[in-house]
């Protein structure tokens, strides 16, 4: 048999896959045109939005000052810069997306588990997204008419609306997004930028703005907010440095997507945070409080066109950065369930109902919450993964995949009825070293690590069980 015929029996033979679908296909090497640009443009217009802004001007809000803030960003975004690329490398070798890639590891069933947990944190996404949109039109409603204050339900109103323009978007397809993603990036730019400007005036000049001392006054003081702040930043992209095989499966190249993301994710986070940081410092002089949401600081503008204009160019941006970075993946994650009966689209209405389930205003009720709460707490989960992920690709396999055992039952990642036992150990193992610090309040240092502990403890304990489960094998053959 020639290898074309080898090629097209290959392709055959997946495509009748219960495992299947065209979501999840293998991307073929002529649809792999993203080059270094694309992928500088993506995590560009990824991290120029809200939330990236108040992850920095919550560490303001907890007593950091300006260069603490912007150095704990940095940090966080170079730390979890690595295991995106890592992860990244099988997206762009087989093509394959995040939940086939964690089907090698996990077994063609038990794939389900790190995808359906990475889904429900983007379905959190989701919501906090959706929340802060509901916030901008309800802002702007009270500019155009203050009596809006006064109705009870405005807030879930205004919510609720920005949550069925997300669903119509998703119902209208990809080509949609793709056209949010090209406008959404400058409208968040220049409103970042505007305010900026509109604080350092206010504030007197940068030297006024950036002069708040840190309110901690030793470093074991600083020290116990910058680890769970450091663990939050990780926490913030530890979703995508999960699913980026999404993503790079498109990719011209591996240098394309390596350079790429490089260039991309550690500058745009650290130049959008230093707008949060230093917005979030002039607040305390213009209004005699940390202001940490830019909704709250554009209401307060003065002007009702200005907080009008500026609040629709926040919708148009969250709403891309909503839908390309909180619904891609988990609809995803979804359809790999079911993969015959669950489309991209059914996927992403799940996340819109999970996305509301999830009661987001919870959990942005405060910095407090934001960053320990939710950043910190998800990260438990996602490092286990990582670790696993990371661990079975490269140290156990050499970056060596079957394909078309991804896509079948029967096949090497069959394990025990589709489930690798091994990692699914390893992970619980992981997640409950990381948590227990939260029951145990002696080693609360574990929990404020948790991406980190979890990530170690994971990769540990799956390399010594698959070790002794290839021995076993070995032995019994």
């Amino acid at each position: 048999m020639s290898n074309l015929q080898t090629e097209a029996f290959s392709a055959e033979a997946i495509r009748s896959s219960e495992l299947y679908n065209k979501d999840l296909a293998p991307v073929p090497a002529v649809r792999r045109t993203w080059g270094t640009y694309n992928y500088a443009a993506l995590w560009i217009s990824m991290s120029v939005n809200i939330p990236t802004y108040m992850l920095a001007s919550a560490m303001i809000a907890g007593g950091m000052d300006w260069k603490q803030a912007l150095f704990t960003v940095f940090l966080g975004n170079v730390l979890v810069l690595i295991p995106m690329l890592l992860n990244a490398h099988a997206g762009a070798k087989y093509g394959i997306p995040f939940p086939v890639f964690a089907r090698a590891s996990f077994g063609v069933l038990g794939a389900n588990v790190p995808a359906i947990l990475r889904a429900l944190v983007a379905c959190g996404w989701f919501g906090i997204q959706t929340w802060i949109g509901g916030e901008a039109i309800n802002a702007m409603l009270i500019a155009l008419a203050p009596s809006w204050a006064q109705v009870s339900y405005g807030p879930a109103l205004c919510f609720a609306f920005f949550w069925l323009l997300n669903v119509a978007v998703i119902l209208r397809g990809i080509e949609t997004i793709r056209f949010l993603q090209g406008v959404s990036a400058p409208f968040l730019l220049l409103i970042g930028l505007a305010l900026l400007l509109w604080a350092r005036n206010k504030a007197g000049g940068f030297g006024p703005m950036l002069s708040n001392p840190s309110k901690f006054h030793s470093f074991s003081e600083f020290f116990r907010f910058f680890v769970p702040s450091l663990t939050g930043v990780v926490g913030f992209w530890a979703t995508v440095s999960l699913n980026i095989p999404d993503f790079t499966r498109y990719a011209r190249s591996q240098r394309d997507q390596i350079v790429g993301q490089a260039l991309g994710l550690p500058a745009t986070m650290t130049f959008y945070s230093f707008i949060g940081i230093a917005v979030t410092s002039a607040t305390t002089i213009i209004f005699g409080e940390a202001l940490w949401d830019p909704v709250k600081v554009l209401a307060r503008l003065g002007h009702p066109w200005a907080v009008v204009l500026a609040m629709i160019a926040l919708l148009v941006a969250t709403l891309n950065v909503n839908v390309a970075a909180n619904v891609v993946s988990p609809s995803n994650d979804f359809s790999n369930l079911s993969p015959r009966r669950i489309s991209f689209r059914t996927g992403g209405l799940i996340t819109c109902a999970v996305g509301i389930a999830m009661q987001p205003w919870k959990l942005m009720a405060n910095y407090g919450s934001y960053i320990f709460g939710w950043l910190v707490g998800y990260s438990g989960f996602l490092g286990p993964i990582a670790g696993i992920l990371i661990c079975d690709y490269f140290v156990l396999r050499g970056k060596v995949l079957a394909p078309q055992d991804l896509y079948r039952r029967g096949g090497q990642y069959e394990y025990a009825s589709g489930v690798n036992w091994q990692a699914i150990v390893a992970l619980a193992l992981g997640v409950g070293v990381a948590f227990i610090g939260l029951v145990v309040p002696p080693l609360r240092v574990l929990y404020n690590y948790a991406w980190f502990v979890g990530f170690a403890v994971s990769f540990a304990a799956y390399f010594v069980l698959m070790s002794s489960f290839r021995r076993l094998n070995e032995a019994a053959n």
